[in-house]
This record gives C-alpha cells, sequence and structure tokens, in this order.
C-alpha cells in the first residue's frame, strides 16, 4: 500500500483536517475476543503506510488498553503528521467487586470500571488520564462519549469545558458520539460542538439522519464522522446472509433481503456491497470522514483497497429508483433538503 492515496477533509471552522477514511481503535481493546499486541501494532503500521492519519479511540474501550495501545504505536511518528481523537464521559476507577472479565464486550479484566461523568471536573480528569495512558502531550478532538442519559450535565457542563480548551488551543475540534441521530442534531444546534461522530444512522440500511443531524450539519455549517457503516456486520459482506447481525442484534429476514437486493446492484455496477457501505456516507457533503474499526494488518488492507474503489455514481440512482434508498439521498443533481434547528 502505497502512501498519500487517501484524500483530507477539514472538520468546518476548525483547523483539524482528517484523512477521508479513519482508523477506529476499539478492537485494540480487544472487542468481543483478544487483539495480540503484534496484531495491534502491524495494524497501526499499515494504516499509517496506505495513508491513513486519522485514529480514533476512547478509555472505554478495553478499560484503557485501546488508548494504550495506540498511543504506543503512534509514539515515534511525526506529532504534527496525524489526528488523534479520544472521549470523555466514562471515568476509569477501581472495581470494588471484579469478576475476572470485563462485562461490556472487551475481553480484558476488570480491575477497573467506568463511572459515568460528564462533570467539568470529570471531563479535565479524564482527558489528563487519557494523555497519561497515550504518553501524548495533546489530542485533537475530542468527543464527549454516549451522553443519551446525561444531556443536562453534558450540555452544560462538559461541553462547555471542551469549548474552553477549544478557545485556549489546547484542542483542535470538540464533538460528541452517539448511536443515536436526534440528540446529535441536539448537540449542533444548541451546544459547541465542532463535529459529531453518528454511529449507524447514515447507511445503505438507514438513512434517518437524514431527518434531524444531517440538516443541522448543513444549517450549523458542522461536520460529520461516519462510523458503524457495516450496520454491525449486515453489510460487511458481499452476499449477507441469515444470522449475520444487524445494530448488535441478528438481523431479521426482511433486511437480510434488503441487503441482498442492495448488494446485487452493487455487483451490476462493478463493485461489491462492504465497498458501497463505505461510499454511501459521502453522498452527504457534510460528511467529513467514514472511520472503521480495524483490528489487525489483513483487515487494514481490505478496508483500504475497498475505500479505494470506484463507487459510480449510478449506483445510487438505481438504488433510489428501486426505492432501496431514500429519495432525498443527495447527489450532485439533487440537493441536500433545506435544514431546520428549531
Amino acid at each position: 500500500m502505497n502512501q498519500g492515496t487517501i484524500g483530507y477533509r477539514r472538520i468546518r471552522n476548525t483547523p483539524v483536517q482528517v484523512t477521508e477514511l479513519g482508523f477506529g481503535a476499539s478492537a485494540l481493546g480487544n472487542l468481543y475476543r483478544t487483539t495480540s499486541p503484534h496484531d495491534a501494532s502491524a495494524a497501526v503500521d499499515a494504516a499509517w503506510a496506505a495513508g491513513i492519519r486519522y485514529f480514533d479511540t476512547a478509555p472505554h474501550y478495553g478499560l484503557g488498553l485501546s488508548e494504550r495501545r495506540l498511543g504506543a504505536a503512534l509514539r515515534d511518528r511525526p506529532r504534527d503528521e496525524y489526528v488523534v481523537s479520544s472521549k470523555v464521559g466514562r471515568l476509569l476507577v477501581p472495581n470494588e467487586h471484579p469478576r475476572g472479565v470485563d462485562d461490556e464486550g472487551f475481553v480484558v479484566r476488570d480491575d477497573l470500571r467506568r463511572q459515568w461523568d460528564f462533570s467539568r471536573e470529570g471531563v479535565l480528569r479524564s482527558l489528563d488520564e487519557t494523555l497519561t495512558r497515550m504518553g501524548l502531550d495533546r489530542l485533537d478532538v475530542v468527543y464527549l462519549h454516549d451522553p443519551d442519559e446525561h444531556w443536562r450535565q453534558a450540555v452544560d457542563e462538559a461541553m462547555p469545558a471542551l469549548a474552553e480548551l477549544r478557545d485556549q488551543r489546547v484542542v483542535g475540534a470538540i464533538g460528541v458520539g452517539m448511536n443515536q441521530s436526534a440528540m446529535l442534531a441536539r448537540f449542533l444546534c444548541e451546544s459547541a460542538a465542532d463535529v459529531v461522530m453518528l454511529a449507524g444512522r447514515y447507511t445503505l440500511l438507514d438513512q434517518s439522519a437524514l431527518d434531524d443531524v444531517l440538516p443541522a450539519a448543513r444549517e450549523q455549517g458542522k461536520s460529520v464522522v461516519a462510523v458503524g457503516v457495516f450496520n454491525s456486520g449486515l453489510l460487511s459482506r458481499d452476499r449477507p446472509a441469515e444470522g449475520m447481525r444487524y445494530d448488535y442484534r441478528q438481523a431479521p429476514p426482511e433486511l437480510v433481503a434488503r441487503a441482498r437486493a442492495i448488494a446485487e446492484i452493487c455487483a451490476a455496477h462493478g463493485t461489491s456491497l462492504p465497498a458501497a457501505a463505505i461510499a454511501f456516507p459521502y453522498t452527504h457533503p457534510d460528511v467529513v470522514n467514514v472511520t472503521l474499526g480495524m483490528r489487525d494488518e489483513a483487515q487494514v488492507r481490505r478496508d483500504v483497497e475497498l475505500h479505494r474503489r470506484h463507487t459510480p455514481a449510478g449506483l445510487w440512482e438505481d438504488l433510489r429508483a428501486e426505492g432501496l434508498i431514500r429519495q432525498d439521498v443527495p447527489t450532485a443533481d439533487l440537493p441536500t433538503r433545506s435544514p431546520r434547528c428549531l
């Protein structure tokens, strides 16, 4: 893989430029299964060689393991050549009642536990601890992580604390990452957020973000990072099969059938379902990046190859004509819908 083949886009109204394809480091925290130290390091090396310069992690991922591994893998890279983001909202504190293994999907010891905290003090403490774990002197982007049940504290305390750090140029951009779009739209309209990390709500199977967060980003002149573009797996293979997962659960038969129909049209256009799933979020002009979870060198190489694959514009037209994506998915000849921040 040759360096320099992945383009850059700027998070609007900030100095931060991210590569269009990002490295999601949740698997470096042993998400669902163990990732060896060698595979973790090799994945980052392969991403770097391919030209990826945006790396995302969080304390939540493996109770700090992802941050430690990513920091170690980046430590000898030129600091001004990459962008790294992490998240706040879950402090890691001693676990008074460990059972041996983490119970939130990561194969790590549970000597620590997560504690929700979107207070100003919690945000500053979380950032300090992240920098220590990663061995860095700064983060480029900081997201509030899953504040679904903590709106008031997140918008009244956490976001203003991050805005101060941004205004002091301690961080370059601030935002929120969630699995829903409605509250992300509120953050774009009602807070100082520059960018949101949108998980699974603007994909080939779910365009619900067209009703809220994407119009809000357009109106406010802000940006969107798209993650979860495979909807937990259903869009990750050329031929979807029964038993695959959709949004963390077994996919219902009707969604499997719809994914297969989309796959057939992709094949007719000379591309594949996973390649189209990666390309789809870029149909909206406010999406600046697609970040994919990457576990090892082979996965990085596959994801980069899929990202580079040409996706003809006619594919979206045919999917729209067949009713497989919404009619208001924007293209060059179909502008975005008039936004509304109420």
